[in-house]
């Protein structure tokens, strides 16, 4: 940068006056044969042009098509999923109302037999059995509740997996 001539130096140095020549560069004319010759790799361009445009379309069309489908089949999985959520949390529910008025009655029939004992040595022996019946009870209704709540997660999600399985099997 240092040692270009300034833009004013440059200026002076070229007169105003001076006429500026245009220099035409020879330019050779195209016969018609060349011309046909120019224009046939130009149309098998235009045409592996188009025909690739073509495939792409159909291709997209196609994937789009797969993909569409594979949308649909998701929805009805997750539909059908989450009615089956939907059963399992009711079941779980009218079960654990069942035990919950199960242990209710249990317990108002313990406290009725308990008004009823004569001597304090009953009371205890009728509070043991009692305790000892609720532990039996209570494992077997946790136990009941827990396989019921195992089948209805199982059931809600046996068809997102299998659509899964399906998709990947259809990407793959």
């Amino acid at each position: 940068m240092a040692n270009a001539p300034k833009k004013s130096a440059v200026l002076k140095a070229v007169p105003s006056t001076a006429p500026l020549k245009v220099v035409d560069a020879p330019v050779s004319p195209v016969q018609p044969a060349e011309a046909q010759l120019a224009a046939a790799p130009a149309e098998e361009i235009q045409q592996s042009l188009r025909i690739a445009l073509e495939k792409g379309v159909v291709e997209s069309r196609a994937v789009f098509i797969k993909a569409k489908i594979a949308a649909d089949e998701t929805a009805s999985a997750i539909e059908v999923s989450f009615a089956a959520a939907k059963d399992g949390a009711l079941a779980i529910n009218a079960k654990a109302f069942e035990a919950l008025r199960a242990n209710t009655d249990a317990g108002f029939d313990f406290l009725k037999d308990a008004f009823a004992v004569k001597s304090l040595s009953d009371l205890v022996t009728l509070q043991t059995e009692f305790a000892r019946k609720q532990v039996e009870t209570i494992t077997a209704q946790t136990k009941d509740l827990g396989a019921l709540a195992q089948k209805a997660v199982v059931d809600a999600v046996e068809p997102l997996k299998e659509q899964a399985a399906r998709s990947f099997k259809i990407a793959v």
